[in-house]
């Protein structure tokens, strides 16, 4: 039997690769619609000026961490990891590529490669496990422009959430169990221990325009504490990495770590919407924020791994890759149809229906 070649495309933020590559990384960020959601003939310019304002604290931040972004490495391995799970499987050859959103390689490279190599499927598979306009939809609307511009057509599955499937819940919450012991461990019987699953935030304007992803957030905890054996647990979800003076979603990470500190609360932070170690791990979790804790006097500061190559980890995304290539499906969640309440017209399931009825109203 013929196995049907499948190109899986890893969709992942991207990062600079060296201190030059900091402030071209964060015009391509600050000038994406779906981030800065001003009128078209402002962006360019406030983009730009946006990014150079950010470019000296972005710099010293990566110089943290060794000048550069791990991300793409991580990724790439997160993708020979998915190769290697679904290798045994009879029916497919499957062959992983990775298409950054704002550093390379960019959904340009990635979909000549995936031309180059012939398959017969492309599966489109965000490493973000909620949906969000500003992360998953808008690589969507990169690769579909990517792949337009070199005539790439070929059948796409589009995989747009697993916010809380259960083998990625379970992955997840083996790494905040196993976290939490040892944190406990450290700690005096009389101390408490809350876990603080943080978010990257979002405008709150976003999410009232119907954006899924608070909710999405939501579900996640919601089945990462299900999968949890600790009884009466103390958690809360939160939001960190705001960066425009607008109103966002809450509560902050920062108010909770001064929450904790006024109850002398000792914290464990789950970074519950990043799948691999980057900037926002590695120095905001990490650094930044430990110092406040540690300033606050808060008794204990501790931080679940992400999850990168862990092999439960990739056995549920070989599982999430088996279920969207089955489905029948050119869109799919990990549970098959729509998961998001009626409110989130922002879920592309919604707008594929919507779009669906105008295109039949419309006259031939």
């Amino acid at each position: 039997m013929t196995r049907r070649r499948v190109a899986i495309v890893l969709f992942n933020l991207g990062g600079p690769d060296r201190p030059e590559s900091v402030r071209p990384f964060l015009v391509n960020l600050f000038t994406d619609p779906a981030i800065l959601r001003v009128p078209g003939f402002i962006r360019p310019w406030l983009g730009r000026l946006i990014a150079w304002r950010r470019t000296k604290p972005a710099m010293e931040n990566y110089a943290v961490i060794g000048g550069r972004s791990p991300l793409l490495e991580l990724t790439e391995e997160q993708g020979r990891s998915l190769e290697a799970a679904l290798a045994d499987d009879p029916a497919i050859e499957v062959r992983s590529f990775v298409a950054m959103r704002y550093w390379h390689p960019l959904s340009d490279a990635a979909a000549r490669a995936v031309k180059d190599w012939g398959p017969d499927e492309v599966l489109l598979f965000p490493l973000y496990p909620q949906f969000s306009t500003t992360t998953t939809g808008s690589s969507i609307s990169a690769w579909d422009d990517a792949s337009r511009r070199i005539g790439l057509s070929v059948p796409t599955t589009t995989l747009c959430c697993w916010h809380s499937d259960g083998g990625f819940a379970a992955a997840t919450a083996r790494l905040v169990q196993e976290s939490y012991a040892k944190a406990r461990a450290e700690l005096p019987a009389d101390v408490r221990l809350r876990v603080l699953f943080s978010a990257h935030g979002l405008p709150e304007s976003i999410v009232a325009a119907g954006d899924p992803y608070q909710w999405q957030v939501e579900q996640t905890v919601a089945s990462v504490v299900k999968h949890l054996d600790i009884p009466e647990l103390d958690h809360l979800v939160c939001y960190q990495s705001r960066v425009t003076p607008q109103k966002w979603i809450g509560p902050s990470t920062e108010d909770e770590i001064e929450r904790a500190a006024e109850e002398k609360v000792a914290i464990l932070i789950c970074p519950i919407a990043f799948v691999s170690e980057h900037s926002e791990t590695l120095v905001e979790l990490d650094v930044e924020y430990r110092e406040e804790a540690d300033h606050l006097g808060i008794p204990g500061y501790f931080r679940v791994p992400a999850q990168n190559s862990d092999p439960a980890f990739i056995a549920a995304l070989a599982e999430l890759a088996r279920g969207a290539l089955g489905s029948g499906r050119s869109l799919c969640s990990f549970a098959g149809a729509r998961q998001c309440p009626k409110q989130h017209g922002d879920c592309p399931h919604a707008r594929a229906r919507a779009e669906a009825r105008v295109a039949v109203k419309e006259p031939a």
